[in-house]
C-alpha cells in the first residue's frame, strides 16, 4: 500500500509539473505573411502607336515573346534621312580619297605644255642675248625676252603644283574630316535603327501578364505603362515582424508554414532576409522613461522546393514555436 501510495504521489506531482509547465510556458507566435513576387511594368523607350498586340491579361509568357508592335511614321523618315546622310559622308570620303584619272592626264599635259613654253622662251632669250651683243637689236627686245622666260618658268612650277596634287589628293586634314563625318553619320544611323527596334516591345521576362493597358490604335509616350507582368516561377513569403520578435531568428534558418488556399500541407522555406522597413511599429511606449519605440523589419522566406499553385498575393501563416 504505501509503494502504491508514492507512486500515486509521484503520478500526481509529475502531472502538476506538466500543467504548471504548459501554463507558464508562452504561447506560439502567429504571424500571418503573403506571397510575393518580382513584378514588372513594361513600358516602351519611343513613343508611337500600337500596331498588334501579342499578348493579353492572363497569359504565361517567356522571355523575349513580342508583347506589343508600335508604328511611328516619324521614326521611319528619320531612318531613311540617316540612311542618306551615311551615303552622302560616304560619298565624300571617297571623293577625298580619289583624283580621276582624267584630271591626272590634263594636269601632265599642261606640265609638258609649260615645259615647252619654257624651252622656246629660253631659245629666244638666247638668239636675243647674242644680237644685243653684237648691236643688231635694241635692249627693248632683250628685256622683253627675260620677260616671257620668267613667265613661262612661272607657268611651269604652277603646272607641276597643280599635277602634283592631282596625284596626291586631299590634304590629311580634310580626309581626317571627312572619315570623321562618315563616323559621325554611321552612328546617327545606329541611334535610329536601335530607336526603329524599340518598336517593338518584348517581354523582359517569364511571367504571367496580370494588366493590359494597351488597346489597337492608342497612341503611347515613352516611359508609358503597356503591361505589367510578374515572375511567378520564382515567389517568395514576406512578413512584418516587431524588432522584440526576431530573438533567435537568422538568416538561412528553416521553418514551415502554411498557405490556406492550399489546404494545410505545411511547405519548408528558408530564410533570405531581414530587413528594416521604413516606418515604426503602432506598437509604442506606455512610458516617458525605460522603454523605446519598437521597429518592425520585414522576413523574405523563400521555398525549399517548388510549390505547385502558388500565387501571389496568398495569404501565409506562419506558427512560431518557443520563441
Amino acid at each position: 500500500m504505501r509503494a502504491l501510495r508514492w507512486v500515486i504521489g509521484a503520478a500526481a506531482i509529475a502531472a502538476l509539473g506538466t500543467t504548471l509547465w504548459f501554463a507558464t510556458r508562452p504561447p506560439p507566435l502567429t504571424v500571418q505573411g503573403e506571397v510575393s513576387a518580382d513584378r514588372v511594368d513594361i513600358s516602351p523607350r519611343v513613343s508611337g502607336r500600337v500596331a498588334r498586340l501579342g499578348a493579353d491579361t492572363g497569359d504565361t509568357v517567356t522571355r523575349g515573346t513580342v508583347l506589343v508592335e508600335l508604328e511611328s511614321p516619324q521614326l521611319l523618315a528619320a531612318l531613311s534621312a540617316a540612311q542618306a546622310a551615311l551615303g552622302v559622308a560616304r560619298a565624300d570620303l571617297d571623293r577625298v580619297n580619289s583624283t580621276r584619272a582624267e584630271t591626272i592626264t590634263a594636269r601632265r599635259a599642261d606640265l609638258a605644255s609649260a615645259n615647252a613654253d619654257v624651252t622656246l622662251y629660253q631659245d629666244n632669250y638666247g638668239r636675243q642675248a647674242q644680237l644685243i651683243r653684237s648691236g643688231n637689236t635694241p635692249q627693248a627686245r632683250l628685256d622683253e625676252a627675260a620677260r616671257n622666260l620668267e613667265a613661262a618658268v612661272r607657268k611651269r612650277e604652277s603646272a607641276e603644283a597643280a599635277l602634283h596634287l592631282a596625284v596626291t589628293g586631299a590634304s590629311p586634314e580634310e580626309r581626317a574630316l571627312a572619315a570623321a563625318q562618315v563616323k559621325q553619320a554611321e552612328a546617327s544611323l545606329r541611334q535610329r535603327s536601335v530607336d526603329v527596334e524599340e518598336l517593338v516591345v518584348r517581354a523582359p521576362m517569364d511571367g504571367q501578364i496580370t494588366t493590359k493597358v494597351a488597346e489597337l490604335g492608342e497612341n503611347f509616350s515613352a516611359g508609358a505603362p503597356l503591361f505589367s507582368m510578374v515572375d511567378i516561377t520564382h515567389p517568395w513569403f514576406t512578413f512584418n515582424l516587431r524588432e522584440d520578435l526576431l530573438s533567435g531568428l537568422n538568416v538561412g534558418d528553416s521553418f514551415r508554414l502554411t498557405v490556406p488556399a492550399l489546404g494545410s500541407k505545411e511547405i519548408p522555406v528558408r530564410v533570405t532576409m531581414i530587413n528594416v522597413q521604413g516606418q515604426y511599429a503602432t506598437w509604442r511606449a506606455t512610458r516617458a522613461t525605460g522603454d523605446f519605440d519598437l521597429r518592425t523589419f520585414e522576413v523574405r522566406a523563400v521555398p525549399a522546393e517548388p510549390v505547385e499553385g502558388l500565387r501571389p498575393g496568398m495569404s501565409a501563416i506562419w506558427v512560431r514555436q518557443g520563441r
